[in-house]
């Protein structure tokens, strides 16, 4: 493994060796082993671009769909190929490499997007079920709220706070020397892993980074379940059996995705992860940052009927382009 330094010396400072490039471990295994890697994580990738941008398609051709919540899952289904993107591009690339070395600035310019990125789609979720609560509680007022300009309005704010709240701790963690090692037993940049390489101790921007990340999750998830017990208060409210059903519908898809999401996230960045192996970090890791995003337009698309019609018709347009 390859181990690149320059040699820095200031004037008023002893010589600081410091780290131009990072070697990302990935999954260890023999040369048939990594080729097998390769083709799931590819056939992963291509089918997670393939179905949300499916629910792009549909949610952009079909008029029926043109509703506040087919925008925001319109929305969030771009947003999950640019999540999905940050991290297995560089993972595929990584496999077939012999040195598995990714430069200084690459590394932290993923840091950077994975975590604006996983950000960004905590505060989607929050504000889908906004959405549903307002739908199901408040139904008279809901066309009268959810309006096409305050659903872009929201939109732009999660996209601004994720990607506006990291760059100052991510430039100070940039910023401290790593001359210990330069290899991350990982498939990413992730946070532990740097601090593990680091010379001098950061208490005040690792108290900061975790801090942050803490809230977004707590405040967004607290959230999303107070949104939940007061739709599901509502839901056993209504008279009739099929409107429960259809209710249930409608919100068991975007339940499913936010356990699947914050069951792996609350693991791997509210509880210790000291004690946990570093394959199961990387698999915890997979759930959320690679699987969340191939999962989505299955749960989207089988709960729902609209969904699933718009879907053949985009098929059906696919096709017929192909024929004339």
């Amino acid at each position: 493994m390859s181990f690149f330094f320059i040699d820095l010396r200031p004037m008023n400072r002893s010589a600081t060796p410091v780290v131009t490039e990072f070697v990302l471990l990935g999954f260890p295994g023999c040369w048939e082993i990594q080729i097998f890697l390769f083709s799931l994580f590819l056939v992963i990738y291509v089918v997670t671009l393939l179905g949300n941008g499916a629910i792009i398609c549909a949610v952009r051709w079909d008029p029926r769909l043109h509703t506040p919540m087919y925008f925001l899952l319109g929305n969030f289904a771009f947003l999950e190929i640019w999540y999905v993107s940050s991290t297995v591009p560089n993972m595929l690339t990584n496999i077939l490499s012999k040195t598995k070395a990714i430069s200084f600035s690459g590394c932290f310019l993923q840091f950077y997007f994975f975590f604006s990125l996983g950000t960004t789609e905590c505060l989607f979720l929050a504000i889908m079920a906004y959405d549903r609560y307002l739908a199901i509680c408040h139904p008279l007022h809901y066309p009268t709220i959810m309006t096409g300009k305050f659903c872009g309005m929201l939109v732009s704010l999660c996209w601004l706070i994720g990607f506006l709240g990291y760059p100052v701790p991510i430039f100070f963690i940039s910023q401290l020397p790593f001359c210990a090692s330069n290899i991350i037993d990982h498939f990413l940049c992730d946070m532990d892993p740097l601090m593990a390489l680091s010379c001098a101790p950061a208490p005040i921007t690792e108290f900061i980074f975790y801090t942050q990340s803490s809230l977004v999750l707590f405040f967004t998830i607290m959230y999303i379940l107070r949104s939940y017990c007061l739709l599901l208060r509502a839901v056993f409210k209504v008279p009739s059996a099929a409107g429960r059903r259809k209710a249930f519908s409608t919100c068991g898809s975007h339940l499913a995705v936010v356990s699947l999401f914050y069951g792996t996230v609350m693991v791997m960045y509210v509880s210790p992860t000291y004690g946990i192996p570093a394959l199961m970090q990387k698999i915890l890791t997979l759930v959320y940052s690679v699987m969340t995003p191939l999962f989505n337009p299955l749960i989207y698309s089988l709960r729902n009927k609209d969904m699933k019609l718009a879907l053949r018709n985009v098929l059906l347009r696919m096709r017929i382009s192909q024929i004339s």
